[in-house]
């Protein structure tokens, strides 16, 4: 089952879409996660929709969103902050805990890329996130885009480009609005795997925000809560040190699975039936849809 509601956030009306599994039963507190979609991106047609869809045929309530700013959520188009994805996760979390078919003590959060980033910080700063799964996910804005502008040549135009953001919006008090590509490149190839409701132009303000946010800083909090940072083993978009990075500040419980043979998008349809068994086993093990007796 899946119904299309939105929640409060920050006085924004947030759109998402809950899953309930079709096995449960009247009555039954089910085990959740938050489901956060990636850099200006939507929860629909997208890899959100992926793992959401993913988390409720493995018994899981899942809730997918759209962060404010974005798709079908009231605010400004594009005009994405880091901490304000944060409260939105946090609130998100907020009315899915009242819903009469969820467990409030077993809600994970999960995410893909920039939404993997903001799952990441969101559990390391609130307690009442039982579990978090970072997918290609990053922990250190700056050093994540020196990956992603690895020449001398490309950080310099990059750092000018943001440079030439900020003065336009001391002179005209507007934001200068650039190529979401020019703050993070995808090849050609691979960008079939974006929702057609992304967005396309960015506000530098967005890019500077990225900059400074560092889920680093709050990842060893999340223990013993378990944590798990699944990423390409050769990501050619998010530099698959960041995960590196991660878990060797994650305390235990906390997992690190490097997939070969694929892009940024490991639950593309080509790789899922391998990469869902591979999360289907950590979930299992540390955050099962059933517990033990």
């Amino acid at each position: 089952m899946q119904e299309k509601l939105t929640f409060d956030s920050d006085g924004l009306k947030l759109s998402a879409v809950l899953h309930i599994p079709d096995s449960h039963r009247p009555g039954q507190k089910l085990p959740a996660f938050i489901v956060c979609h990636g850099f200006v991106g939507s929860k629909d047609e997208s890899h959100a929709q992926i793992q959401a869809e993913m988390m409720e045929t493995l018994g899981y309530a899942a809730l997918r969103f759209d962060f404010r700013c974005c798709g079908e959520s009231e605010g400004e188009r594009a005009q994405v902050r880091c901490f304000d994805q944060v409260a939105d996760a946090k609130n998100a979390l907020t009315f899915l805990a009242k819903r009469p078919e969820i467990d409030p003590k077993r809600i994970g959060i999960t995410g893909h890329s920039f939404g993997a980033a903001v799952s990441v910080y969101t559990a390391g700063v609130d307690e009442r996130f039982a579990c978090v799964i970072s997918s290609c996910g990053w922990g250190h804005g700056e050093r994540k885009f020196r990956g992603q502008h690895p020449t001398p040549e490309a950080w310099e135009r990059f750092m000018g480009l943001l440079e030439k953001g900020r003065e336009h919006k001391r002179a005209t008090g507007e934001s200068m609005w650039i190529s979401r590509f020019d703050a993070v490149p995808i090849p050609e190839k691979l960008r079939k795997n974006l929702s057609p409701k992304a967005i396309m132009e960015i506000p530098a303000e967005t890019v500077w925000s990225m900059m400074n946010f560092r889920a680093e800083d709050v990842v060893a909090n999340i223990a013993p809560r378990p944590a798990l940072f699944f990423h390409t083993a050769d990501d050619i978009i998010t530099p698959t040190e960041q995960s590196l990075r991660l878990f060797e500040k994650a305390g235990q419980p906390a997992e690190l699975m490097l997939i070969s043979g694929t892009a940024h998008f490991p639950l593309a349809p080509e790789d899922a039936p391998r990469t869902k068994m591979m999360l289907k086993g950590w979930l299992d093990k540390f955050f099962p849809a059933t517990p033990a007796a």
